[in-house]
């Protein structure tokens, strides 16, 4: 019996065409916004200040500031010689490491006193954060007004301190700042203590671990990346921080509390001296990238590790 074997047609594959955009390019498109924004918005204001720093910009030559003679790095080194600039950096770290450190055990006393649930609970996480949600300039105004010579702070003491002038403004001006800042660690700290799988805890509560132990040996561990980021990012608001200072003291602010950020607001918008103001504003900004570049050389070493 024969067998009769028919052979199809062969069927021709469609031609592949091909995209115009792959998808390893389309996230880089999708970025270009952010790019264009970051490079309007962050770039050129930085290239800007580190032009005029080079100038001798004043109230006389502000007018044509392109044409305002170029002095080079004269700025930067009146900044350090001849100005508060070495005083104000000192306030500024000084008081800045200060509160950063008083934080840490206040926020995370208060993360851990309610991490677990109990009536008004809600309430008082919310109370809280009342003194990080305030505006810096409402803040200000207020402890401006406890801290007079007459106001309630002297009236519970007992005594007439002069907290807004003298040594004492040195120490006013880390309370308030202590007030306001202890709720970003708090915040941090309670994200991750909430991030803490409970099989966590019930394998140390099985192992007999008291609450020190409990403490040191299980909690700390997983707080230590989310603490270490609050802390970097508050000594950075602390350091950079111009409005509480600012309002709290007003212009001219005592010797003890003139802090960089308002020494460059004075140099710029009341001696009028915009090339030294700019040299300072950099300055400052290399100061800001210190920690920060540490924090991250910390991070990755971190990750390098694990």
């Amino acid at each position: 019996m024969a067998v009769t074997i028919v052979e199809r047609p062969a069927t021709k594959t469609p031609p592949v065409r091909k995209r115009a955009v792959s998808r390893r390019q389309r996230p880089l498109w999708m970025l270009a916004p952010g790019g264009v924004l970051m490079v309007v918005v962050i770039l050129v204001p930085l290239a800007v200040a580190l032009l005029v720093s080079l100038l001798d910009l004043d109230q006389y030559t502000l007018r044509e500031w392109t044409g305002a003679p170029f002095i080079g790095l004269d700025n930067y080194v009146e900044a350090v010689t001849d100005t508060a600039l070495p005083h104000a950096i000192r306030v500024s770290v000084g008081y800045s490491a200060l509160v950063t450190v008083a934080t840490l055990p206040v926020g995370l006393a208060a993360a851990l006193a309610t991490q677990q649930r109990f009536p008004g609970r809600a309430l008082v996480r919310s109370a809280f954060l009342i003194p990080y949600v305030l505006p810096a300039f409402v803040v200000g105004t207020v402890w401006r007004t406890i801290l007079q010579p007459q106001g309630p702070a002297n009236t519970l003491l007992g005594e007439q301190y002069l907290w807004l002038n003298g040594p004492k403004s040195y120490w006013a001006l880390v309370v308030v700042q202590l007030w306001t800042s202890w709720p970003l660690v708090y915040l941090l700290a309670l994200s991750g203590l909430q991030g803490i799988n409970e099989e966590v805890h019930e394998a140390a509560a099985l192992d007999g671990a008291g609450w020190w132990m409990k403490l040191r040996y299980v909690i700390f561990p997983h707080l230590r990346g989310v603490l270490a980021l609050g802390l970097i990012i508050s000594f950075l608001h602390n350091l950079n921080n111009f409005t509480l200072p600012f309002v709290l003291f007003g212009v001219p602010a005592p010797h003890d509390v003139e802090v960089l950020p308002v020494l460059t607001y004075v140099e710029s918008f009341q001696n009028f001296r915009f090339g030294l103001s700019a040299a300072m504003a950099v300055l400052s900004l290399l100061l800001v990238a210190i920690p920060l570049a540490v924090y991250l050389r910390a991070v990755r070493l971190n990750r390098d590790e694990s």
